[in-house]
């Protein structure tokens, strides 16, 4: 099997996993975000500009990879991405 049909697999199967650990909460207690065994991050709600903004560039978090905006996994800091490329460039603009 390859590769590529290996994540889509893991990826479809972290989708269900959430969306049933949301179903399978009373209809009133169902937020539509949190963790898949309490480590794959999930976000179901319609993203924010705050939360976007939050995940995408977010230069007081120090985490490379933050909860996504929307969906299933993580998201990249890419505030975090600048500061460390202009580290490894001795502080020259990047």
């Amino acid at each position: 099997m390859k590769l590529k049909n290996v994540v889509k697999m893991v990826a479809i199967a972290l989708v269900v996993a959430a969306v049933w650990q949301e179903l399978k909460k009373p209809r009133g207690q169902r937020d539509w975000y949190g963790r898949v065994a309490g480590i794959v991050p999930y976000e179901f709600r319609p993203p924010t500009p705050s939360r976007v903004k939050d995940a995408m560039w977010n230069p007081q978090d120090d985490r490379l990879l933050t909860d996504t905006v929307f969906g299933v996994g993580w998201s990249v800091n890419l505030a975090q991405v600048k500061d460390k490329l202009s580290k490894r460039t001795n502080g020259a603009v990047v």
